[in-house]
Order: C-alpha cells, then structure tokens, then sequence
C-alpha cells in the first residue's frame, strides 16, 4: 500500500480498446493509453458493437457519442498539444499538472480521456463485482444499494454537464465523486483527487436521444450494464 500514492495516476484504467475480444486483458501494456506518450495516441476501437449496449443505450447514441463527440474530443486535443511539451507526456503526467496548460487541453484532454474510462465501464451482461471489491464496497458504503444510492445522487445531482465517478484514494478507499464539465479525479484542479475505477458520463449527449430530459432512467439503465469485472480488476491492480 506505501506505494499506491504513486501509481494512483498511472492506474487509472488498463484500457484494452485496441482489441474488442480482448478487452479484459488488464496485462496488455501494448495498449495501456496511460502509458503511452500524448504524441504516440491513436484514436481508440470501441470494445463492443454500437448497438450491445440495446435496449439501456441505443445505437444511434453510441454511434454518434463515439464517433462524433468522443472522436472530436480526440483531434482536438490532439492540435492542442501538438509541438509543446505536453505531447511528450503521458495522459497521467499532464493531468497531474493540467492547471499549467490552456483550457483546451483541459477540456479536450478530459473530454478524450474521460470517455475512453466511460466506455470501459460498461459492456452487455453486467455481472457483479469480485469479493475484493465487495468487501471494499461493504467498508466503504455499507452495501451495493449504499453505492448505487450515493453515486445515483451524483450524477443526478451534478448541475449541468459533467461526471459522476467511483474512486480510490491514496489510502485505498472507495469514494464517490462528481467533476464538472470535462474535469477528472486525475487533475490538480479537482476538489478531491482519486483514480476512477467506474465513470458515469452525465452530459446530455449520453442519453438525450432515448431518455431526453429523464437523466435518472439513464442512471438506472447505467446501473444494468456496468462492468464489473473491470470495475473490479481496475480496483485490485490499485490495492494489490
């Protein structure tokens, strides 16, 4: 545990985007996007079809939250880093120190980043969390409904545009928080600084096409799609 503080920006997520069917291979650093340089990124596979996520979220929101604002989110930051020295850095790296950077760099970096975290959290067939993070959650909150309660609020409750998040702090201890905007537990200019394990998007384009201005129906179908057991594997590589 003496060294969790410092793998807490290096772990966020283990993405494994690249490759759908092997999504769930947490020791494939080929395609761990935090350990890749900004200038070495390319632009991300989603892990499952656009329609898998059928009935909870649509196709046509996927495909448009995907492929247009994620993917914008993506070449824009991309120009904004282009020749300073953020584009030598990891995405952990810069965020640690984001407030040094331009808005368009915060913005679009979150933007990226936060999505590639959002669709890791999700996939077709939920499951349950692991025993280790069932224990974590019973310490942490009581119990699962505790959970989906608290994080339920957050994102129900955070005013505009933004995220609600499960975190780990530095001491190995689940929290639930909510970022505004494109912000992220990651960065410096965050109220509370933690590693997301889960991320719950609350913009309006995540759900406005199915579920218009009822953003608790989208939390609740959110609630049947999670993946727990990457929730649950981010989890253990933080505490382990």
């Amino acid at each position: 545990m003496k060294h969790l503080f410092t793998i807490l920006f290096f772990i966020a997520t283990v993405p494994y985007l690249a490759v759908a069917q092997n999504n769930n291979n947490l020791s494939n650093n080929k395609n761990n996007i935090n350990m890749k340089t900004i200038n070495t990124l390319e632009f991300p596979e989603l892990p499952y079809s656009t329609d898998a996520l059928e009935p909870f979220i649509d196709k046509q929101t996927v495909e448009i939250h995907y492929g247009k604002h994620q993917k914008t989110y993506f070449d824009n930051f991309m120009a904004a880093v282009k020749g300073t020295d953020a584009e030598n850095l990891t995405i952990p790296e810069l965020f640690k120190n984001i407030s040094k950077y331009p808005a368009a760099v915060k913005n679009n970096g979150g933007g990226f980043y936060n999505h590639v975290l959002y669709w890791e959290s999700i996939k077709p067939n939920s499951g349950r969390p692991s025993a280790k993070l069932t224990e974590a959650i019973n310490k942490s909150f009581g119990s699962l409904d505790e959970l989906k309660k608290q994080f339920t609020d957050a994102g129900k409750n955070r005013f505009g545009s933004g995220w609600a998040w499960l975190c780990v702090d530095e001491k190995g201890n689940l929290f639930v928080f909510s970022t505004a905007n494109q912000e992220s537990p990651l960065m410096d200019v965050a109220e509370k600084h933690g590693t997301p394990i889960l991320a719950m998007d609350v913009w309006e384009h995540a759900y406005y096409l199915k579920y218009q201005n009822k953003r608790v129906d989208y939390i609740e179908a959110f609630w049947q799609i999670i993946n727990w057991e990457v929730v649950s594997q981010k989890y253990e590589a933080l505490v382990k």
